[in-house]
């Protein structure tokens, strides 16, 4: 396996993980709102700024009206501020390469609606209006991740996945499919010629100066699950598609009892590829993030 690990920002689950996430791999993290998933999803992507000198980019595929609080976190656990896209304005292609134009480091793609986007829970029109709605943002979100890989970001963390038991009727989950497949794991040249499309030729030049390997890019995804209880999401079956079945590493974390009390542990179900605990590993949240026991 590659001598090169990505750390998850926590020193003690790097060991557990056998030194680390490997680059060019997903990596599921799945539980129930409120374990903590948000700020291991920080802490991966701050711990760039040593790795590879360039924070981790958040993509909030969040529907719901209470946010996801990525700026609060990070402020308190690292005194980071965030720089936001806005998805409603159209990416400026001309001078995209200009280090003036840095692209922002989060990406609200839906913005909140209050409401959960799947296809059961709308009428056929209001489906049609969200599938043009997606349309017509991929072009800020290939902007975003673009614009932050060739500048020599290498970890991409999507947050607020929102339960369901059927995947296809979800437009997170569409996106996603989208991201992982067309971004994320597309030579560089090609993810520009799909962002510049008939001005390719105009900005070649520039495309072929910021280059970057997709299979260095690490894509860490945070799902909320129905259940809570850590031992009912290791002997439940993975149902959300086969993205996340697929995933190289998938990390679960939830409630358990101990005693008469209620804590937090992760586990570990499976890292391919690389030794790995099999350790229910306890942990706590204070205002650096995660902490393992």
């Amino acid at each position: 396996m590659p001598e090169h690990r990505l750390s998850t920002g926590i020193a003690a689950l790097d060991e557990h993980l056998g030194g680390g996430l490997l680059p060019g791999t997903l990596t599921v993290v799945a539980g129930a709102t409120g374990i903590g998933k948000t700020q291991l999803g920080l802490q991966f992507a701050q711990a760039g700024v040593v790795q590879e000198q360039q924070p981790g980019v958040i993509l909030d595929v969040n529907c719901r009206v209470d946010s996801q609080s990525h700026e609060a976190y990070a402020a308190r656990m690292f005194g980071r501020t965030f720089r936001p896209v806005d998805p409603e304005v159209r990416p400026g292609l001309d001078n995209f390469f200009d280090p003036a134009n840095r692209p922002g480091d989060v990406l609200r793609v839906f913005g909140i609606s209050g409401r959960r986007v799947t296809r059961d829970e709308m009428a056929f029109d209001r489906w049609h209006d969200w599938q043009a709605e997606l349309s017509a943002k991929l072009e800020a979100t290939i902007a975003f991740f673009y614009g932050n890989f060739c500048r020599g970001v290498r970890r991409a963390v999507i947050d607020g996945i929102e339960p369901i038991d059927d995947p296809s009727q979800s437009i997170q989950f569409e996106l996603i499919e989208y991201i992982y497949h067309q971004i994320l794991r597309k030579e560089a040249d090609w993810v520009a010629r799909d962002l510049f499309r008939q001005h390719f030729r105009a900005n070649a030049a520039q495309v072929e100066q910021h280059p970057y390997d997709q299979r260095q890019i690490a894509c860490l995804v945070l799902y909320t699950t129905h259940e809570t209880m850590l031992d009912q999401m290791i002997s439940s079956r993975l149902v959300q598609g086969d993205l996340l079945s697929g995933a190289n590493t998938l990390i679960y974390m939830g409630k358990r009892f101990e005693g008469t009390r209620l804590t937090r542990g992760l586990f570990i179900a499976k890292h391919r590829g690389s030794r790995c605990s099999e350790e229910i590993l306890p942990y706590t949240i204070n205002d650096g993030g995660l902490q393992l026991s």
